[in-house]
């Protein structure tokens, strides 16, 4: 009797285990030859849209793979700096990250494309343009380093800020010095076109740079403009839209196509309805950033007007016959025609 005890309750057991016949997994409790884990490294601070939205993935992913996956998250350059992510991606020291559209100008010229003055009227033109022809071209030149795109995430259009005088006339630009982003001549070429200095520097040091006046200005979209506190040693601000700044996020091509495939298909939807939040939170903190810079007093603003924008367009429209060759004509006259509907 006492054996028959044993063993029923034995059978309990086993049936609660396994669910009557059907494995339970306790995915809370991973083991460490399981879990995957995955750095994602960025340059901006965490309340900027990029800053947000990769935190928002490594949550949603930890969730939805109940803990199989860890996405480690290292904003503000704590990782690796401007000018150092990419070849840590290449070499499978990080497995995702997110740079400026323009850093990947050193490997190929052609992303420069997006850098172009004034190409892209609003955001909802860049994302007709990289959910089309020229983004299916980008990120097919990518492949020959063992990279691939993921998203396109928004930070939005840039502004132009200094330490000395309003910035309304082409003109007013003579003389002064600016940082420009590593790697897109197309940045420094249009600089040097309203007669200012480019200067190369990373986005980390900015902040000192300005405040040292080693440069007198930058241009930024107002969430890094913010977020970094730009504004306390920049006291013009003129708001031009002159130029958009869109980040890639970029995966190594070779870790990517070996996660297992129910992993990969959970990182790919998170990433679509992650992305989708992104944009929407570029636009929200974009004006919100401005807000509080207005707020701030220390700021003197400037709406550039229309006919203020094609006395710039006079002095930058030379930059894209300069770069037709380099970028490749096929994109530059889809963005010309992409001007004239």
């Amino acid at each position: 009797m006492k054996i028959r005890l044993t063993l029923f309750l034995l059978i309990i057991s086993l049936l609660t285990i396994t669910g009557c016949g059907k494995r339970v997994v306790d995915l809370e409790q991973v083991s460490p030859e399981e879990k995957i884990v995955i750095k994602f490294s960025h340059v901006v601070a965490e309340n900027t849209p990029k800053g947000l939205a990769a935190q928002r993935f490594a949550t949603l992913v930890k969730e939805r793979t109940h803990g199989r996956v860890e996405v480690q998250v290292f904003p503000n350059s704590t990782l690796y700096k401007d000018g150092e992510e990419i070849q840590a991606l290449q070499n499978g020291l990080v497995q995702i990250i997110a740079p400026a559209t323009s850093k990947l100008s050193g490997l190929y010229p052609q992303w420069q494309v997006l850098d172009l003055p004034y190409a892209f009227e609003d955001v909802n033109a860049v994302h007709e343009a990289m959910s089309g022809y020229i983004g299916n071209r980008l990120c097919d030149s990518l492949k020959q380093n063992n990279m691939q795109a993921l998203a396109f995430w928004d930070n939005g259009f840039k502004q132009m800020t200094n330490s000395q005088r309003p910035l309304v006339n082409p003109a007013d630009f003579q003389g002064l010095s600016f940082r420009v982003m590593i790697n897109s001549q197309v940045l420094k070429k249009e600089f040097e076109r309203l007669n200012a200095r480019a200067v190369e520097g990373t986005f980390n040091d900015l902040y000192r740079a300005l405040d040292s006046h080693e440069v007198d200005g930058q241009e930024n979209t107002m969430s890094n403009i913010y977020s970094k506190n730009l504004y306390k040693v920049q006291p013009y601000l003129t708001l031009s839209n002159h130029g958009y700044m869109g980040y890639v996020v970029l995966t190594n091509q070779q870790f990517w196509t070996g996660l297992p495939e129910e992993v990969r298909e959970v990182l790919e939807s998170t990433l679509v309805e992650v992305t989708e939040w992104e944009h929407e939170q570029a636009f929200i903190l974009d004006k919100q950033s401005l807000e509080k810079i207005v707020d701030s007093g220390l700021v003197q603003v400037h709406q550039q007007t229309e006919a203020e924008k094609k006395l710039w367009l006079i002095m930058l429209k030379p930059v894209y016959s300069e770069f037709k060759n380099l970028i490749g004509n096929d994109m530059i006259d889809y963005l010309e025609k992409m001007h004239s509907q």
